[in-house]
């Protein structure tokens, strides 16, 4: 009974915990990175358009630039003949204006003559060699603008390009080099330690025995965490003595921006988590839940700096991750959307299971007649780490003591974009 009284819990909502988690975001520096290095990171500034898009007016066909008004009466019975009297391909200054009598041929892309106000497109034309000069024949009229894109058609000079807090991607990245950002200025990685607790607990690489497990957790964790923009460093186990885990954990803030454990968030006699956030000087954010699974995960502020105490079943490990600590990760590196898109769907397949909280279920997601279904994959124990590969979402089932039937709504968390 002392043990189970030793760490008061108060449970919270999700909303709530994520609140207080966001109360002490704080976005990390500011640096100068190149462009071929900026994909994934988050633009720490706007960017404006230091021209317009395009700068010149700009051919939409392989074809010929005319005055539209050229054309009035153009027909297959009474074709209209232009003298072409310049070719002007992708890359090249236009040097004669056309007039009512005149054309240019001109490649897509390419820079559009004075005058001309309309392209018409080559294969709508036919060439005609007379007196020797080349000559175009329109059979047709070409209503004014036609596939051509005029200045700033795009964007204006002077206009938002790309907002602060932008992840750069790689429609961000084409854009960024049209414009010439050969370096763009963007927010700093966050540096996260990463723990694991358990004396079950091997190395990756050694040998199974006897009521022992590899460390997979803190593995997942860091690949993770790199999705998510972090840098993860593998700190290995924590001791199993409470004075010198909490020495270690503490003193990994002195490397990282903030760390994270799996497993020691419960009650039992070696769950030395517990005695951290009972001992140490900073400050506790949360310490349960009302969430399945992983309700006893656990946050806390060193030094303005996040400790996250996740379970230690990966199912649960997982969750909380994507709940809590993805978010802090995002929003220190100035993301605006921090958070999965949730959605609405039908459940695929009953939920039977009764949840005195909401429960997280790791589930695929699938189109059937045009309608979003998602199901549960596979087993859904927290303990179970087969799943984890097969979800794109986590389903999120209401309190109750009915469960969900299928062909209900529920709402569901996307993993993938």
């Amino acid at each position: 009974m002392e043990n189970a009284n030793r760490f008061r819990r108060q449970t919270v909502q999700v909303e709530e915990a994520q609140r207080r988690i966001e109360q002490h975001l704080r976005q990390l520096g500011v640096e100068e990175v190149s462009l071929e290095d900026a994909c994934g990171r988050t633009l720490a500034e706007e960017v404006t358009a230091p021209e317009p898009m395009p700068h010149f007016r700009r051919s939409g066909m392989d074809g010929f630039a005319i005055m539209a008004s050229a054309t009035k009466g153009a027909s297959p019975e009474s074709p209209v003949l232009l003298e072409v009297i310049e070719h002007v391909p992708c890359g090249f200054v236009p040097t004669k204006a056309v007039s009512p009598n005149t054309a240019t041929w001109i490649m897509t892309g390419a820079m559009v003559p004075e005058q001309a106000d309309a392209v018409i497109m080559l294969e709508m034309t036919d060439n005609v060699e007379k007196q020797g000069k080349t000559f175009v024949s329109i059979k047709k009229e070409m209503p004014p603008g036609k596939n051509l894109t005029p200045i700033g058609h795009e964007l204006a000079k002077g206009e938002c390009v790309l907002q602060k807090g932008s992840e750069i991607r790689a429609g961000e990245t084409a854009l960024l080099a049209t414009f010439g950002f050969s370096r763009v200025n963007v927010y700093k990685r966050p540096t996260v330690a990463i723990f694991a607790t358990g004396s079950e607990l091997l190395p990756v690489d050694a040998p199974l025995c006897q009521g022992k497990i590899r460390n997979s957790n803190s593995y997942m964790l860091a690949a993770l965490v790199r999705e998510a923009g972090g840098i993860p460093l593998l700190m290995g186990a924590v001791p199993d003595e409470a004075d010198k885990a909490q020495a270690v954990i503490l003193d990994a803030f002195s490397t990282a921006d903030f760390v994270i454990t799996s497993g020691g968030v419960s009650v039992g006699d070696y769950d030395i988590l517990v005695d951290l956030f009972q001992n140490w000087e900073g400050e506790l954010l949360f310490n349960k839940v009302a969430m399945r699974p992983g309700s006893p995960t656990t946050a806390g502020v060193w030094k303005d700096a996040f400790l996250f105490a996740l379970s230690g079943n990966p199912g649960a490990c997982f969750v909380g991750f994507e709940l809590f600590v993805r978010p802090a990760i995002l929003g220190m590196q100035g993301r605006k959307n921090k958070y999965r898109p949730e959605c609405t769907a039908f459940l695929g397949e009953a939920f039977a299971k009764v949840n005195a909280y909401p429960r997280y279920v790791r589930g695929k997601s699938y189109v059937q007649d045009g309608k979003l279904f998602v199901k549960p994959v596979g087993m859904d124990q927290s303990s179970v780490t087969v799943s984890i590969k097969d979800s794109d979402c986590l389903i999120k089932i209401p309190p109750g003591g009915k469960g969900v039937q299928q062909g209900e709504l529920v709402f569901a968390l996307l993993l993938r974009e």
